[in-house]
């Protein structure tokens, strides 16, 4: 469940940079308004649950890894592993870490509900768990992510505003939900819905396990075979990897012009697609920001800085195990084929390069992407 104020859903899109700009995140050892327990040489355990949606290796690693670097001047160090969606991995890899007695642990859990117990071995050896991106259960001290609900209600909103104004309940929907283990997945699902509810029929709907793409792609192929190809009139996917899957499962039944796809991500074959026509949209989720968020909170909590920790965490979360999680919920937007250019290229995602590659040139300068 998600609290905010109104104050809080815009200040937490500039909290970093309004805490930059005053100097807050510099406050010294000797300032009267924080308690430091450690200097700048600070350990950062990062524990990140996959490879193959891109983002991972590409942005939050090298994004976290700068950060800390930044704000303990060179100090401070980033004891990265990836569990490559495999729980158990995970589980062990935190244990290593908490061995290694590192001064805090960011986790991205495989599985929210599984890794608990590492969590709870991590509070007892005296290291604070930061939950990123996910929101693990046990007794963390704190939660940065994206507002995974609103993530739910522009994709939701989204695919309604590509079905047009004719849009009514005779629609069929086909719902591509995430990975059951993940609750972001859930929240997602809840946001869409609060959306679609009452305005479409959901038809089929599946929780794909492990946000494969591939699963994602049997799942689809499965509802092609049930409901016939040219009786879905849009797919909510949760994310871009599953839209790729979705795409593909689609193209392979005949069907020759797609239903409206949404996603998550913007990934850049996602991108691509959109430009192509092959997707209608994704949610451009500014990792940047997210990731130099947890960065900042991870060195304030463990620096014991606790005036600019409260100010980074000005959102609450519950999870099913605690309640009144000190958050930060990062805003999302809407991309699609109109903002391109002033979204994941204006912030350096991707090179026009990139994305208007000879196989998409022509479909660039069609939608003036150049």
């Amino acid at each position: 469940m998600r609290r905010r104020t109104a104050i809080a859903v815009a200040a937490s899109a500039t909290m970093s940079l309004a805490l930059a700009g005053c100097g807050v995140l510099n406050v010294s050892g000797n300032s009267s308004s924080a308690s430091p327990t450690k200097g700048d040489d600070v350990t950062i355990g990062l524990l990140l649950p996959e490879k193959a949606n891109t983002r991972y290796e590409d942005f939050d690693y090298p994004i976290i890894k700068e950060q800390v670097a930044s704000l303990t001047k060179k100090q401070g160090k980033v004891d990265y592993a990836n569990a490559d969606q495999d729980a158990d991995k995970q589980a062990q890899q935190m244990q290593q870490m908490i061995d290694d007695k590192v001064d805090i642990i960011l986790l991205d859990a495989v599985d929210s509900h599984a890794i608990a117990t590492e969590v709870k071995k991590a509070k007892d050896a005296g290291i604070p768990v930061i939950a990123y991106d996910r929101l693990a259960e046990g007794p963390i001290d704190a939660y940065v992510s994206f507002d995974n609900e609103l993530v739910g209600e522009v994709q939701g909103r989204s695919l309604l505003e590509a079905l047009g104004s004719d849009v009514d309940t005779s629609d069929k929907i086909v719902m591509m939900n995430g990975s059951p283990t993940d609750p972001n997945a859930k929240q997602f699902k809840a946001g869409a819905m609060s959306e679609l509810n009452g305005k479409v029929t959901i038809s089929e709907s599946f929780d794909t396990k492990d946000w494969k793409p591939e699963n994602a792609q049997a799942n689809m192929t499965a509802a092609i075979n049930k409901l016939g190809k040219d009786n879905i009139a849009a797919v909510y996917s949760a994310n871009d990897g599953m839209a790729g899957g979705i795409v593909k499962a689609l193209e392979d039944a005949g069907v020759t012009t797609l239903p409206p796809i949404t996603g998550q991500d913007a990934e850049l074959a996602a991108v691509q697609r959109i430009v192509a026509g092959e997707q209608y949209m994704s949610v451009y989720k500014s990792y940047p920001q997210e990731a130099e968020a947890a960065a900042q909170m991870a060195v304030a909590k463990v620096q014991g800085h606790d005036i600019q920790f409260d100010a980074l965490t000005q959102d609450s979360v519950d999870s099913p195990t605690n309640k009144d999680i000190p958050a930060q919920l990062v805003t999302v937007t809407a991309l699609t084929k109109k903002n391109i250019k002033s979204t994941v290229i204006a912030d350096g995602i991707y090179k026009l390069s990139d994305i208007c590659t000879s196989e998409y040139k022509t479909k660039c300068d069609a939608i003036g992407l150049k």
